[in-house]
């Protein structure tokens, strides 16, 4: 039940559920809340279902990929997590458009869960920062993704690493951290070094956090 009371509307508008008829797609958030209330993972399944989750591929998040911008590392950190690796500087909002980072991010996410070893169950997530200037900001998006992990895989974030935020990020920190609710004491400000150095070993450190 305390996963049930704490799933919000989903998303941001564009991927709120709507009716496989399209008429009336405030009845089906209703019907999706009221459900919500009696079994939550009968209301995630239902999520699944309209965002198309069993339909994503490699194919399908082909153009947002490829720009490097979001991928999973290819090693576990040190603690025996999947590693979702973020590099902002290469995100420009618009630019694949909302949908396919979205469909990405749900891609990841997703794919991450494979990757788990047995007896573990949450990802870390690191934001690259370095290069960060204003037109990678991105609220809509950022929101996108911590409400996906917090409405449709509880307990499935484990840490957020933002990794050398310049100056120009504060503001946009300001703004995202009430969106973030109970998700904002995951996250932790470090450097490249202490990404290195805490979290991998010489032989699984991502290539771009290399000394």
């Amino acid at each position: 039940m305390a996963h049930c009371l704490r799933l919000r509307p989903p998303l941001p508008h564009h991927f709120k559920p709507v009716s496989i008829h399209h008429e009336k797609p405030t009845n089906v958030f209703k019907l999706s809340i009221r459900s919500c209330f009696v079994a939550p993972e009968k209301a995630r399944r239902g999520w699944r279902k309209e965002f198309g989750v069993s339909e994503l591929s490699e194919e399908s998040v082909k153009s947002a990929a490829e720009t490097g911008k979001a991928y999973l590392h290819s090693h576990l950190d040190v603690y025996g997590r999947p590693v979702l690796i973020v590099e902002a500087r290469k995100h420009f909002p618009g630019e694949q458009g909302s949908h396919e980072d979205q469909k990405l991010c749900v891609f990841l996410i997703e794919k991450a869960l494979t990757k788990l070893p047995a007896g573990k169950q949450e990802i870390l997530v690191i934001i690259d920062l370095r290069g960060f200037q204003t037109q990678n900001a991105d609220i809509k998006f950022t929101t996108f993704v911590f409400d996906a992990f917090y409405n449709y895989y509880p307990k499935r974030l484990s840490q957020v690493l933002f990794v050398d935020a310049p100056f120009i990020f504060k503001p946009v920190w300001q703004l995202i951290k009430p969106l973030l609710k109970s998700y904002a004491s995951l996250v932790r400000f470090c450097s490249a070094e202490a990404v290195r150095d805490e979290y991998f070993t010489e032989d699984t450190v991502p290539a771009n956090f290399r000394g």
